[in-house]
């Protein structure tokens, strides 16, 4: 799977939101400045061919959705950063987030019940 760029993955996660969407939808849930419709077509070319988005063909316009699941992408790439900032280690990356205050003694301990309700 190949890494997208930012633009890319901007995209992706409003597609992966509206689950299927035409360039005008895309569109609408980006944030200003709203990049021209031909820009976000470009964007979605380029992920059309990366394997990471399908189309519906409606006449000349198309209705893209995403192949690749947010999941999968996510484990994919969380786990390169994890390999080289945090030494495959996923106690170092939360420690991280815990030293630099990005998480909460609350939010820790939230962690903490949904690991455990997981192993039941």
């Amino acid at each position: 799977m190949e890494k997208l760029t930012n633009k890319e993955e901007q995209i992706m996660q409003v597609l992966w939101t509206l689950e299927k969407a035409f360039v005008n939808d895309i569109k609408a849930q980006l944030p200003e400045p709203k990049p021209h419709y031909n820009t976000i077509s470009t964007v979605i070319k380029r992920l059309k061919d990366k394997g990471y988005v399908g189309f519906e063909a409606f006449g000349p316009t198309h209705r893209y959705f995403p192949i690749v699941s947010k999941a999968a992408y996510t484990s994919t790439f969380l786990g390169e950063v994890l390999d080289g900032f945090f030494d495959k280690s996923y106690k170092n990356l939360v420690a991280h987030f815990a030293k630099e205050e990005k998480v909460t003694t609350d939010e820790l301990k939230e962690i903490i019940r949904m690991i455990e309700e997981g192993k039941k």
